[in-house]
């Protein structure tokens, strides 16, 4: 009981992290495997996709522990939600539950605003720029960058590509940008 407990509580960084980084060594070391998720989309389409498509044209059966990799990630935040529920508010700073009010975001019981995300939502010109059009930026901006946050921040920048280094810092500019110039501004439509 005590080690449910112990899991069910948030990892301090120090021991998250490395159990992150690690993963970039294990994939190398046990099959030459580089960490990403954006490209299981890739593997899905190819094997449900008609060949007829050119970007789509591999043999998307040797990346198949891609697909693992993910539906385990799917399944295995089902069975943290379900074991693991925490019942407490996650707590947010007095000075951003401020700032959020201000620009009309008021419920905090969640992991994600119900105010911004929800079925509700969605079919507001808010929810339209928050859920369809930032979908849409984040898959476009994951293929023009030739990869997701987690292919190039974790596995590229322990392999030392440059291409990683600047997607990465692109990343979290894009993010200050957006956090604090374009989020106030579409949180007051």
């Amino acid at each position: 009981m005590q080690l449910i407990q112990w899991l069910s509580k948030p990892w301090p960084w120090y021991v998250a992290g490395p159990l992150i980084g690690l993963f970039v060594p294990a994939l190398l070391i046990m099959g030459n495997k580089n960490f990403g998720i954006s490209s299981s989309l890739r593997h899905v389409c190819a094997a449900f996709v008609p060949a007829r498509i050119p970007f789509f044209q591999y043999n998307w059966k040797k990346e198949i522990w891609n697909l693992f990799f993910v539906s385990g990630i799917v399944i295995g935040a089902f069975i943290a939600a379900s074991i693991f529920n925490n019942p407490q508010p996650v707590d947010v700073s007095p000075a951003l539950v401020q700032s959020l009010k201000a620009n009309g975001i008021h419920h905090f019981s969640g992991l994600m605003p119900a105010d911004l995300f929800s079925w509700q939502n969605l079919f507001t010109v808010k929810g339209f720029f928050f859920i369809i059009v930032g979908g849409f930026m984040v898959g476009f901006g994951t293929r023009y960058a030739g990869g997701c946050t987690s292919g190039h921040s974790i596995m590229g920048l322990a392999n030392l590509q440059f291409a990683s280094l600047v997607a990465t810092c692109c990343f979290m500019i894009g993010g200050f940008i957006m956090a604090n110039l374009i989020l106030p501004f579409i949180l007051r439509l």
